[in-house]
């Protein structure tokens, strides 16, 4: 097909998205329609979340543990304050740390994902959040993880840690 002047019209077929996408695409297409919001401040806070709360951290945490070992035992002694020393500001979620060793390998399950560790891993993955996954990692921890590509050796304990929130005091 062509127009008027004899160029062919290509037409576009987007990509499907999820129904999840599409209800964030509606959002934030409404909310800049409506000038309560700018796509540059949408970028910036996508930025933010990547950049300066994501998991960039926390492999900033975990490479001064590798190869300072005086941070690493700080870090598994005292998680929430130790961050600090590598530009982390401690949240009011208690952070534990445990380490992964040869004969131990550690599996962290939050059943309610209220204690997930946003400030250093950045926004926890949609199938972090999911029940499957949740119920799966906690039940059979060795095949979930081979589903990863960690598959290990049976001599390896494997530790599930399922954190409970804390509650204030009334």
């Amino acid at each position: 097909m062509s127009d008027d002047h004899g160029h062919s019209e290509i037409h576009h077929h987007p990509e499907p998205v999820s129904p999840a996408e599409a209800r964030a695409r509606a959002i934030e297409s409404l909310l800049v329609d409506k000038g309560l919001i700018t796509i540059d401040a949408i970028d910036a806070l996508v930025q933010m979340y990547e950049q300066d709360i994501g998991p960039l951290k926390g492999a900033r945490v975990v490479a001064r543990a590798w190869v300072d070992a005086d941070f690493m035992s700080r870090l598994l002694a005292e998680g929430a304050n130790s961050i600090a020393e590598v530009g982390i500001e401690p949240s009011s979620n208690q952070l534990v740390v445990v380490e992964n060793t040869a004969t131990v390998h550690n599996l962290v399950v939050c059943t309610l994902c209220s204690c997930y560790p946003w400030a250093v891993l950045g926004l926890p993955p949609t199938w972090y959040k999911s029940f499957a996954y949740r119920s799966r990692a906690v039940l059979e921890p060795r095949a979930v993880l081979r589903e990863f590509g960690l598959d290990l050796e049976d001599s390896v304990e494997v530790r599930v840690w399922v954190p409970v929130p804390r509650r204030e005091s009334p």
